[in-house]
């Protein structure tokens, strides 16, 4: 089967560019499923109930979060239900919400990382291997968003994990890198997908006001930059069903007017 895995969609200019050439690569690339990492869909940062449902009118079968989770408070009441949005698996107990979802026997697990981030999260790695254990012996495609900063971090989870989930992909910084492989074990790894927003910008927020932050240290509120051209990030993972393991991962990128 055929896995598509969009990199973090930044606001109004990412869903656009969503709607504009997913239907075309889910038939023409015969996807199967669709993940999307969707913790910045709603003015950049958070994801809204609206927005949400945005993603899920365009194809996106599975939506995957990270640190920005908790930004739009309206979500909260959503995670507990039946909207297939997750949250990453390994925040404290009793948060909203749920680390995995399974579709028709394909587990998707969101996992954050604990490197550069300000916050305390659980383990990411004993949370995965605690995982492993419950998960049914059915589910043998399992496919990771790992929301994490660390190159590091995200490489070494890519490794202890190979042979035991189909893919590992990681997200989070915005830019994609060029290190897309099938690992030893039969995992798909890489270390960050990119992102789906403005192509003029910096990570998606408008140039002159993240410039000024670096260049004054004094706090600006981030906006999403006003731009028409936008790029697509995603990541394409073949995965043979019976064992688990991926045959090919391939790097998508398209850059649309919107």
């Amino acid at each position: 089967m055929k896995i598509l895995s969009i990199g973090d969609i930044i606001g109004k200019p990412g869903r656009d560019a969503v709607r504009t050439v997913l239907p075309a690569i889910k038939s023409n690339l015969n996807i199967d499923m669709i993940v999307a990492n969707g913790e910045n869909v709603a003015g950049g940062i958070g994801i809204t109930a609206s927005t949400a449902e945005e993603l899920l009118h365009c194809g996106v079968d599975v939506i995957t979060s990270g640190n920005h989770i908790w930004a739009q408070k309206d979500i909260y009441p959503y995670l507990d239900g039946r909207v297939p949005i997750i949250r990453p698996l390994n925040y404290p107990p009793g948060v909203p919400g749920k680390g995995y979802i399974t579709i028709d026997n394909v587990a998707v697990v969101n996992l954050i990382g604990r490197t550069f981030f300000a916050a305390s999260y659980d383990d990411p790695f004993r949370g995965m291997d605690l995982l492993l254990t419950e998960l049914s012996p059915d589910v043998k495609v399992i496919i990771i968003d790992f929301h994490a900063e660390a190159t590091s971090e995200k490489m070494a989870l890519g490794r202890y994990l190979d042979g035991r989930v189909s893919a590992v992909l990681g997200t989070h910084t915005h830019v994609g890198t060029i290190d897309a492989q099938v690992l030893p074990g039969g995992t798909a790894f890489v270390t960050d997908i990119g992102m789906t927003g403005p192509l003029n910008s910096i990570i998606g927020d408008d140039n002159q006001v993240v410039l000024q932050r670096f260049l004054t240290q004094i706090p600006h509120r981030m906006m999403v930059a006003n731009e028409s051209k936008v790029v697509f990030n995603a990541i394409v993972v073949e995965v043979d069903e019976r064992s688990g393991h991926s045959l090919s991962i391939e790097r998508l990128q398209r850059v649309v007017d919107v």
